[in-house]
């Protein structure tokens, strides 16, 4: 069976920064409490006028140009989002119009904070079952069209941005052991679906923010490990970790119990704050961008949020 493996990355940041020096003028709260708390220092907020779409464009165009690929060889393209306004079209045919795409198969995935995880592993699949040779990944978010900005609460979490991975068949599916990309580890709980939320037309986002601390730093230590086992690999060789981006106080405790000794650990979330769906391509493409983790290591991607939803999986760094 052919497998699959991440050969670019790329990621887009709106110009825009908001410190919490500037947000402690529109809400009651100072940096202090942010950092923490959260551990975050700063995020970047798309302009009124910055859509969804535009966003993943640019990233996925990054994304590309760092594979060297011709866009015409794009033919299947994901994206995962939860902050699209617009129904219909979906994100990715938008995303394969401004590329000039030709007829890939498009398709939105909304499970929120682990949405990347969740559309890299059918990008996988798709390759694997032989529907599609080279994917086109994206997380993207625009949260701050869906935040109040009155509840100190959410409004000190949230951050703007896309992140692209390219995607090809790789018959060479095995370095060392372990896959290009690794055995997805996936699911939910149901009985917390509530627990992060945006309903209805206008939103906003809302989540019981102690349930899902409790529950991540609980119950993602072990899943993490289930992760790394289907990969073939312990924890203290993983060359890097790459958690969604959703608090400092749950990253680094869970990279510490993982055993991830040897991982450079992705911290994004101090300067950009928590963009869902992004967060874990935009973190691996800096660091893929800083040469900070070596080509070929092996890198756990983890994701968890809205749903409560969850989805992990092990790559080898391109």
């Amino acid at each position: 069976m052919t497998g699959s493996r991440v050969v670019a990355l790329g990621h887009y940041q709106p110009e825009r920064v908001l410190t919490n020096a500037e947000l402690a003028t529109m809400v009651e709260t100072n940096d202090e409490w942010i950092q923490s708390r959260v551990g975050i220092r700063e995020r970047r907020i798309a302009a009124p006028d910055e859509s969804v779409d535009e966003m993943a464009w640019r990233a996925a165009d990054k994304a590309v140009a760092n594979a060297g690929l011709d866009v015409a060889e794009i033919d299947y393209v994901v994206v995962a989002t939860c902050t699209a306004i617009d129904r219909s079209p979906n994100i990715a045919a938008r995303v394969a119009a401004r590329l000039g795409l030709g007829n890939p198969a498009a398709i939105d995935v909304n499970t929120a904070c682990s949405g990347f995880a969740y559309a890299l592993a059918t990008a996988d699949q798709a390759i694997r079952a032989g529907a599609a040779s080279k994917a086109l990944v994206i997380g993207v978010e625009k949260l701050s069209d869906w935040t109040d900005w009155t509840d100190r609460t959410t409004c000190v979490l949230i951050g703007d941005g896309a992140g692209a991975a390219v995607l090809v068949a790789d018959d060479a599916d095995e370095t060392d052991g372990v896959p290009g990309v690794g055995p997805v580890v996936w699911g939910s709980v149901p009985e917390m679906s509530d627990a992060v939320r945006i309903e209805g037309r206008e939103g906003p986002f809302a989540q019981e923010g102690l349930s899902v601390f409790r529950w991540a730093t609980t119950q993602l230590p072990q899943i993490a490990q289930q992760v790394c086992e289907k990969a073939g690999l312990k924890p203290e060789e993983l060359g890097g970790v790459v958690l969604h981006q959703a608090n400092l106080r749950i990253i680094e405790p869970l990279a510490k119990r993982l055993g991830a000794v040897n991982a450079v650990v992705a911290k994004d979330v101090v300067e950009s704050g928590n963009t869902s769906a992004a967060s874990i391509p935009i973190a691996l493409s800096k660091l893929v961008e800083k040469r900070e983790i070596p080509s070929g290591a092996p890198v756990l991607l983890f994701g968890f949020g809205g749903g409560l939803s969850y989805a992990g999986q092990v790559i080898r760094c391109p």
